[in-house]
This record gives C-alpha cells, structure tokens and sequence, in this order.
C-alpha cells in the first residue's frame, strides 16, 4: 500500500501545470521558450502574468495536496516525507514529459506550507525579499530553499519532514547549478527592466 501512495504522489508531481496552462491560454509551449523550463518563471516570460500566477498555484497546490492527503490518512511520519520527495521527484521527472520537468519550487513550497504554515509563510517571505531586493527569481529559490531546513529545525517540525526539507532543499540547489554558474558570471535573466 505505501508503494502505492508514493506513485500515486509522483504521478501527481510529475503533472506540468506550465504546460497545462500555456496550452489553454493558447501560449507557446514553455520548453521552448526563454530558459526552456515549465515553471511560473519561464511562463511570465510569455507576457500573460495571469498565466503565470495559475501556474504557480498548480504546481504549489500538487505538492500540498500530495502531502496534505497523507496527514489526511494520517500515514506515519516517514511516509510523509517519502510522500513530499516523491511528488518533487514527479515535478522534475515527470513520466508525462519525457521525464524533462521543471525545477521544483513551486512544487518545494507547497510541501513546506503543509510540513507547517509559519515554515511555509517565513520561506515565502525570504523568497519575496530576495527577490524584490536583486530581481532573480533563481537566486530567491536558491537562498530560501537552502535555508527551509534550518527554518524547519527552529519551528521544530518532525525529524522526518525535516530530513524530506533537506532533501528538497539540495534538490532544489542541484536544480539550480547553471543559474548559480550564470549568477557568478553576471550573464543569469533576472527581471531588473520587467514593468
């Protein structure tokens, strides 16, 4: 049965709602646009930030539901975190896809605000401060995914979703390595001239 419950949660991570949403907003497919990737990020590239939002919320909404039906069921600890790392696994290696997903923050926040919603709000807000302060979206996921298990520890979340936060976490820094390389070379797409 708990074979069962982790496919089940990878094959609703491995759902892409940036291509999902593209397609009904008659976009181009964001693959094959901008960073090529079927994130929020790269969707807003397309010029609809309506787009963009319904983006964000679909793939942040995979992750909480995957997670928030296991406390639901009230599975053991353990398989909440397998749960959250199965749905992240979905997101970026989506069987849907080719297994060429996107980079899994979204995905990573919506985990986090069901582990705890103080975890959840304080990584959003280091997102959005990083963010409004340089304009990289990259480097706001980088920064905020990286300090989610340290937030996690002081909120004293369960051993087992903090062990599942650290691993989203140097997922998300792995995800992240051609913009960390693009940062350093000052050549990374950020939104410092978007109106």
């Amino acid at each position: 049965m708990n074979v069962i419950y982790i496919l089940f949660s990878y094959l609703i991570g491995a759902i892409s709602f940036g291509i999902l949403i593209s397609h009904i907003f008659s976009l181009p497919d964001p693959r094959t646009i901008g960073s090529k990737n079927p994130g929020a990020t790269n969707v807003l590239r397309s010029g609809k930030k309506l787009a963009a939002l319904f983006t964000l919320l679909g793939d942040a909404l995979k992750g909480a539901f995957t997670v928030g039906l296991a406390q639901y069921f009230e599975l053991s600890p353990l398989m909440l975190g397998l749960i959250a790392i199965a749905t992240m696994i979905g997101h970026i290696f989506p069987i849907y896809y080719g297994f060429k997903g996107g980079k899994g923050v979204a995905t990573a926040a919506g985990i986090l605000f069901i582990f705890s919603w103080m975890l959840g709000l304080t990584v959003l807000a280091i997102w959005l401060g990083v963010f409004f302060i340089w304009r990289f979206s990259s480097l706001a996921a980088i920064i905020a995914g990286s300090l989610s298990p340290v937030i996690g520890f002081f909120y004293g979340i369960d051993f087992y979703e903090l062990i599942a936060s650290s691993i989203i976490a140097l997922i998300l820094i792995l995800r992240h390595i051609d913009n960390i390389k693009r940062l350093i070379d000052g050549t990374e797409s950020g939104f410092k001239d978007k109106k």
